[in-house]
């Protein structure tokens, strides 16, 4: 059985193939179209579809998956694999439910951390026994960047950049300084105390910005970028088995 991914992002969208649980193929397009959906069914035979979005998408698209095998789109209200505890469900980014649903399957019987680093910093905590718990959003380091140059009368707007230093000599390199240490100081901070109430907790790490706290936080991490990817595979799976 094959499945269909694709995970609609505020600037990509991301696409992937499934035998069970191992990916077959992945790619990366820069808007969804029946053109693009031609494409996907052209390369396997699809048996079931999932879409995630955190945007406007073409609807054609859709209905064309739609005809060619079973589809859901992900929402608050799909039957998901894990037991979700969260207070508000219809406000939570669905993204961030199967990554960690995606943690569950790449590290079963094990608490785990999911951290996405993109436009916003999420944590979110799913436990061994599969209770999703709830998390935090923090701002992520471009939007600390926009925010000083935003908020502020001087101070220019820095894109983000590698740094190896803890003070700056000119003000561009103390914002760097400044937001680049102060988050990976925040992010460490926060790791550890989720490691004080969950010992063996895994920390796996997403997103986009996640080469700027590989090997640089003090806390050991785990990176997979197709974290979101694994665990709309498995929400998809459940729908089928209870189809």
């Amino acid at each position: 059985m094959t499945n269909l991914i694709v995970d609609i992002g505020n600037s990509s969208v991301k696409t992937a193939f499934f035998d069970n649980k191992n990916i077959l193929d992945s790619n990366v397009f820069d808007c969804f179209n029946e053109e693009i959906v031609n494409q996907l069914l052209d390369s396997y035979q699809v048996d079931a579809a999932i879409l995630s979005s955190v945007k406007s998408y073409n609807k054609d698209a859709v209905l064309k998956l739609e005809d060619k095998c079973f589809f859901i789109e992900l929402n608050h209200n799909t039957p998901v694999p894990v037991k979700n505890h969260y207070q508000t469900p219809e406000t939570l980014g669905m993204d961030r439910l199967a990554a960690v649903s995606g943690a569950s399957v790449l590290f079963p019987g094990r608490d785990a951390l999911v951290v996405d680093a993109g436009t916003c910093i999420t944590y979110d905590i799913i436990t061994s026994g599969k209770d999703y718990l709830g998390g935090s959003i923090s701002p992520g380091l471009r939007m600390r960047l926009k925010a000083l140059h935003n908020f502020t009368g001087k101070l220019p707007f820095i894109d983000i950049k590698e740094t190896d230093y803890l003070w700056g000599k000119t003000t561009e390199d103390s914002i760097l300084t400044g937001v680049i240490n102060g988050t990976l100081a925040e992010t460490d901070g926060i790791i550890n105390k989720y490691r004080s109430i969950f010992p063996g907790l895994i920390v796996v790490f997403s997103g986009g910005d996640i080469f700027f706290f590989d090997k640089k936080l003090k806390n050991r991490i785990f990176a997979n970028e197709k974290i979101v990817l694994y665990g709309l595979n498995e929400i998809l799976t459940y729908n089928v088995q209870l189809h």
